[in-house]
């Protein structure tokens, strides 16, 4: 380590974030683990979903973040990484490209800015994650650049070692766009794609290209909050292409300034299984969902939340005591606090 002297020139700050839950899956899966999604998996036990440290460092042209995580979103959602990389949520160091330009040049994991929800419940309406983002990348490592076009809309461009890959799974880059438009105070409306090979070991089948495109909203009024995502995705594979495609809608109504409901619908489609193989002997997967919560901040940067959620399809997806049935229920409550 430099043990010199040091001349800082700008400002480190540190927070944290911690999420706890209890969720109970009705089908009473025998290994604990909720299928088909990496948040909130766990069953009928007091976990941890996500905690972390977020330390950041700016000044007038450098910027710096780590955020280093644990839960059991972390355990399921980085099995693929290696080593110290599984508890990397973000980590990245970036420069202000011209000193009278906002254009920023970002290397490191970055969070990913597809569909209207991220790993960070405490940010959304709704406290479980929908289909939606369980099916794209949380994360994304490579690099970023940030390019304010006009005050109402940004665009970024990325360079990616691939889908959700901070350790690359083969000798191809991918590439990424993204284009926030902020209308006004009530609305913000974001257009995502993204395009890379992503044959691998792992992954044989898919020996082509992967095309991907997604549109969310996100609305804020008064009383009312709301966001909707649509998506679609196309993976060339050696039995011909496949898609998948995802549409959620979620809306909150505040009854007081703590106290506010919450309900979701949403619908995700895989028919040859790009993204999700079913855990029963049906070929593809579809399913409807809806919810109903209930939030309540008991203070500023303290909430508490509890939430029913079912799930139906046209195929017997899901397992309930070891049969093959074609519904899922749960009940997740919650207590997160971050500062």
């Amino acid at each position: 380590m430099d043990s010199t002297a040091l001349n800082y020139q700008g400002k480190v700050s540190i927070g944290g974030y911690i999420d706890t839950y209890f969720s109970y899956d009705f089908n009473r899966p025998a290994d604990g683990n909720r299928p088909y999604f990496v948040s909130m998996h766990r069953h009928n036990e007091v976990n941890i979903n996500l905690a972390y440290l977020d330390i950041k460092y700016n000044s007038s042209r450098l910027r710096a973040r780590f955020v280093p995580g644990f839960g059991t979103y972390m355990n399921q959602n980085y099995a693929s990484e290696e080593g110290t990389l599984k508890n990397i949520v973000e980590a990245s160091a970036g420069i202000k490209v011209f000193s009278k330009k906002n254009i920023w040049l970002d290397f490191g994991v970055f969070g990913s800015p597809f569909t209207n929800e991220s790993a960070i419940s405490k940010d959304h309406l709704a406290y479980t994650r929908s289909f939606a983002p369980e099916y794209v990348p949380y994360y994304l490592a490579g690099a970023k650049v940030t390019l304010p076009a006009s005050p109402k809309l940004n665009l970024y461009l990325y360079l990616l070692n691939g889908w959700q890959q901070i350790k690359d799974q083969n000798s191809n880059k991918a590439i990424a766009t993204q284009v926030e438009f902020r209308p006004n105070n009530y609305w913000l409306i974001n257009w995502n794609t993204y395009s890379g090979k992503e044959s691998s070991a792992s992954e044989p089948g898919f020996v082509g290209w992967r095309y991907f495109t997604d549109a969310f909203f996100i609305y804020s009024k008064d009383r009312w909050a709301m966001t909707g995502s649509f998506y679609i995705g196309s993976q060339e594979q050696s039995s011909g292409n496949a898609t998948w495609w995802n549409a959620n809608l979620i809306a909150q109504y505040s009854l007081t300034k703590k106290l506010s409901l919450v309900s979701r619908i949403e619908y995700f489609e895989d028919d040859r299984s790009v993204q999700i193989v079913p855990i029963t002997s049906v070929v593809g997967f579809s399913s409807y969902g809806s919810s109903l919560g209930i939030n309540y901040r008991i203070a500023e940067n303290f909430m508490f939340r509890t939430e029913g959620r079912v799930f139906f399809s046209d195929q017997e997806v899901y397992l309930r005591n070891g049969q093959s049935v074609s519904n899922s229920s749960m009940l997740t409550t919650n207590f997160t606090v971050w500062f």
